[in-house]
């Protein structure tokens, strides 16, 4: 297959930095849509992978599945882009189409396995995929999404992992009107989730255990702000809640926010921590209580969430970085040091 030159960044090994490297993009098939990179977003994903945290990386590795960019080229049979459509790409390129979870648009539980947009299966040139620090992409036009003209090109690229993420299961488990929705941390996912269900309707209560986040958590739309050591004031909200989205990927205790919930109330956990959580078992037999988890997001739904973005002016909280700092934005994402997301500007990549 006819292949052409991609320009990027990557990671040799779980030692090493993120350095200039060149590889191949297969030319566009008659379904295939071709992408320039404008803003690819940084995900804490990014940082585990590419330092084999999770023990499943394939090197060399382009992280970057949060990406927003403009089409370049596009197959004979492709009808749903044109040459100069703004558009995203999220965390998955493919997928098999053909088993339930596929047919259902529900691609990311794709019973053969989705196709994750870096490190994973290359099913075309073989190999694996590299992702979005990168000058351009080659994609399916069904796993390529329309980014609204109203929206901030940069804003909008977390959107394809943060945004959808916790729009997900907001959408699964009713967050609107009459609605009571915890919201566990405040981070790359815990500021998305308190936008997307204030503006979904929803009396939004924010768990924190930082102080200088209660005056943040207030302005991207938390009714209250509730410090997690305060035991008064967690007390206050007992069997209170119909969901909490845990967005906390570090190890916490659990049982805590499952005594927030009413009766039917459901912890969707979407937060990764490294280690087991605890949990008693008292603490969802009480009340019928459900501990749920949710991957990302199905194609449809990631453009539902996209378009609703549009409507009511939703974007990430940013901070625009140039592709030489990656490294430097990684350290301080493990410091915390953000509100909320890095995106790279990738038209750093001309001067890298």
């Amino acid at each position: 297959m006819a292949t052409a030159t991609c320009t990027g960044y990557a990671v040799q090994d779980a030692n090493s930095p993120l350095i200039p490297f060149s590889f191949s993009r297969r030319s566009p098939r008659p379904l295939d849509v071709v992408i320039d990179i404008l803003y690819c977003g940084v995900c804490h994903s990014d940082l585990h992978t590419a330092r084999n945290e999770w023990g499943n990386t394939l090197y060399p590795c382009v992280p970057g599945h949060e990406i927003v960019g403009r089409v370049r080229g596009v197959g004979s049979g492709v009808t749903r882009h044109q040459i100069g459509d703004l558009v995203a790409v999220g965390c998955m390129v493919d997928a098999c189409r053909e088993c339930p979870s596929c047919r259902e648009g529900l691609e990311q539980y794709c019973q053969k396995g989705m196709v994750g947009t870096y490190n994973g299966d290359d099913n075309v040139l073989g190999g694996h995929t590299f992702g979005g620090y990168s000058s351009h992409i080659v994609v399916p036009e069904d796993f390529v999404l329309q980014v609204p003209d109203s929206l901030d090109p940069a804003g909008a690229a977390p959107l394809l992992c943060a945004g959808i993420t916790t729009w997900s299961p907001l959408r699964r488990w009713g967050a609107g009107p009459g609605k009571k929705v915890g919201v566990v941390g405040l981070g790359g996912l815990g500021h998305m989730a308190v936008k997307l269900a204030h503006a979904l309707g929803a009396h939004v209560v924010l768990f924190t255990t930082s102080v200088s986040k209660v005056a943040d958590g207030r302005r991207l739309g938390a009714d209250a702000v509730v410090l997690s050591s305060d035991s008064q004031a967690m007390l206050t909200y007992q069997s209170s809640l119909d969901l909490i989205i845990d967005a906390v990927s570090a190890p916490h205790d659990i049982d805590l926010y499952l005594d927030l919930l009413g009766r039917d109330g459901t912890l969707v956990q979407i937060g990764a921590p490294d280690e087991p959580l605890p949990v008693s078992a008292f603490s969802f037999i009480t009340g019928r209580r459900s501990i749920a988890g949710s991957a990302i997001g199905g194609i449809a739904e990631t453009q539902e969430m996209l378009d609703f973005c549009g409507e009511h002016g939703i974007t990430a909280d940013i901070e625009i970085i140039p592709i030489q700092q990656i490294e430097q934005a990684y350290a301080r994402m493990l410091r915390s040091d953000i509100k909320y997301r890095f995106v790279i500007d990738m038209a750093s990549l001309k001067t890298a």
